[in-house]
């Protein structure tokens, strides 16, 4: 059995979703016309360079989030609060494209699915570590 392939097929997934969103970038400047290296002139590629860059940013918590609690909790719950996360992203994204003050949603989908893995794999690791678990 090869441990932890689900949430090595969520990894591969958020990357996925992530590389998605840089097309969705270069997408937005063939539309505008606004060619890199600049990052301002047209709305929407302003919004899906922030939405690219906001991925970017929550990816190392949600990522270490989701292999600590898989590693340490329940690989299966890790997996799917990773799809959730990705969800999140997805409609964070499509709402923020759209009207920045759609955004909201998807970032507190994302970020409670982040918050849950990482405090949960935190407190977990905090409980074995009280009780004398290894």
């Amino acid at each position: 059995m090869i441990a932890h392939r689900w949430v090595a097929i969520v990894t591969v997934l958020a990357l996925l979703t992530y590389f998605w969103m840089g097309l969705q970038v270069a997408g937005a400047r063939r539309k505008s016309g606004v060619a890199a290296p600049a990052m301002t002139g047209d709305p929407i590629l302003e919004r899906a360079i922030r939405v690219h860059y906001n991925t970017l940013e929550w990816l190392p918590i949600f990522l270490a989030g989701l292999w600590l609690f898989a590693v340490y909790w329940n690989e299966l719950v890790a997996a799917g609060l990773g799809v959730v996360w990705i969800i999140g992203r997805v409609l964070y994204s499509r709402g923020y494209i759209a009207d920045p003050a759609k955004r909201e949603t998807g970032f507190l989908i994302q970020s409670v699915a982040s918050a849950i893995l990482l405090f949960g794999a935190l407190g977990k690791i905090v409980y074995d570590l009280a009780t004398g678990f290894a």
